[in-house]
């Protein structure tokens, strides 16, 4: 089957279509410049052919009408070749016309060399028909069927003229128009290329683009899972532990008969409970710490020191916990002071469950453009360096790595200080500005 004498428009050229605004401008007008030349040489040629048939009618002639059933297998033929290829570039066909488009171009090139045989009047359809050898045959094919085809037309025109020699115009007329043709079709292909170099690239792009936003999804689902594993190790784990060692201690005091003790720790249980389910509903909103609502965080601090106080001492843990403030407090950014708690929170209860100390203080300095906060506790401590290489399997080693990238969050510093039997130190530095 035939194809279509002209590549498609961008939009009708086989390929993925262009969606959206990228390179809408350019797109867009080269091909509206497509669809017009298409138009154009369709439409031309079907008028120089009905021209040529209606003056061949009108001259009259024995076989008139024979040359005007050759006309008409030429207009179908034409017709097919384009009306087919253009189902096809639209999607609503699946057979492929372009596997025949050289026998479609010499079928049409035939029918007009004996058309232009019986009536010099069909001759000025080379012109649309070298568009279609310049699209359809390479270049120096192209050419060399244009030559022959413009020599064609001049003996045409000389034989209907009946004069001893070709006139001048005869000859310069068809070769001026078959160099235009041929600059004008090199420049039509030269626009198709770049039409489709600029949807090859859109699609690129777009590509790129989905596989960039399928990758910052996936980071954005990493970020939000390390931020749900710090809250919860900071707050439910830490909370978790704590109604633990109380329901433990609340255990012991009803074994041993001490009825209040036991009512005491289970009302610190409560309590615990109601503030970790407090945490939870926060976090899981993205707000901040119920601990710091309508209070600063000098004052959820004492009240977090008070607290790991009083579950110490109802666990049976002789464990005294004081906050020391060094400067006059400022009104610290909302980051600043949630990681600050946050810190807090992880490090006494870490002195708590783990470092059987005696005291812990919390200091905090205001300095400016900079705010420190140092933990002490005056525990058994321990190697650091063993301490951040091991990870303990059941996730219980994973404060440390989640303070760090709190911290290194904010752009600020943390340095754990500790060794066996001399207690630990955790020192945080965050600046204040910029936050």
């Amino acid at each position: 089957m035939p194809a279509t004498p002209l590549p498609p428009a961008p939009d009708q050229a086989g390929g993925v279509p262009e969606r959206g605004p990228l390179n809408a401008v350019e797109n867009a007008s080269s091909a509206a410049i497509l669809r017009v030349l298409r138009v154009t040489l369709h439409t031309g040629f079907a008028v120089l052919l009905a021209v040529a048939l209606v003056r061949m009618l009108m001259a009259g002639g024995a076989l008139r009408w024979a040359w005007a059933g050759g006309a008409v297998v030429l207009a179908g033929v034409y017709l097919a070749g384009t009306v087919l290829e253009k189902r096809h570039a639209e999607g609503r066909t699946g057979f492929n016309p372009r596997r025949y488009a050289l026998l479609w171009l010499g079928l049409v090139t035939a029918l007009w060399a004996i058309l232009l045989a019986g009536s010099a009047d069909f001759a000025w359809l080379a012109f649309p028909l070298f568009f279609l050898h310049l699209h359809l045959l390479p270049r120096r094919a192209a050419l060399g069927a244009i030559a022959l085809m413009t020599a064609a037309v001049i003996l045409s025109q000389w034989a209907a003229s009946g004069a001893p020699a070709p006139h001048v115009a005869a000859v310069v007329g068809p070769v001026l128009g078959g160099m235009f043709s041929v600059i004008t079709g090199l420049a039509y292909a030269a626009l198709y290329r770049e039409a489709r170099n600029q949807r090859l690239a859109a699609d690129e792009l777009r590509r790129t683009r989905q596989e960039l936003a399928r990758s910052q999804h996936e980071a954005g689902m990493l970020a939000e899972r390390e931020r749900l594993a710090r809250e919860i190790h900071d707050t439910l784990a830490q909370g978790l532990s704590s109604i633990v060692l109380l329901g433990r201690a609340a255990e012991q005091s009803l074994s041993g008969g001490d009825a209040a003790a036991a009512a005491s720790q289970l009302d610190l249980m409560q309590q615990a409970a109601a503030d970790n389910l407090a945490e939870a509903r926060s976090f899981v909103r993205g707000l901040t710490s119920p601990q710091l609502e309508g209070r600063s965080l000098v004052d959820a601090l004492r009240r977090l020191c008070a607290a790991t106080e009083t579950q110490a001492a109802a666990a049976g843990l002789p464990l005294r916990c004081r906050l020391e403030v060094d400067g006059d407090p400022a009104d610290l950014p909302q980051p600043v002071r949630v990681t600050l708690l946050r810190a807090a929170q992880a490090s006494l209860a870490n002195v708590r469950e783990h470092a059987d100390a005696g005291t812990a203080v919390v200091t905090l300095a205001f300095l400016g453009s900079e705010v420190t906060m140092d933990i002490y506790d005056d525990g058994t401590g321990f190697a650091t360096k063993a301490a951040v290489a091991a990870a303990p399997p059941d996730g219980s080693g994973f404060g440390l790595r989640s303070l760090r990238e709190r911290v290194a969050a904010l752009n600020g510093s943390l340095e754990l200080e500790s060794a066996p039997g001399e207690g630990t130190v955790v020192a945080i530095r965050l600046p204040v500005e910029g936050q």
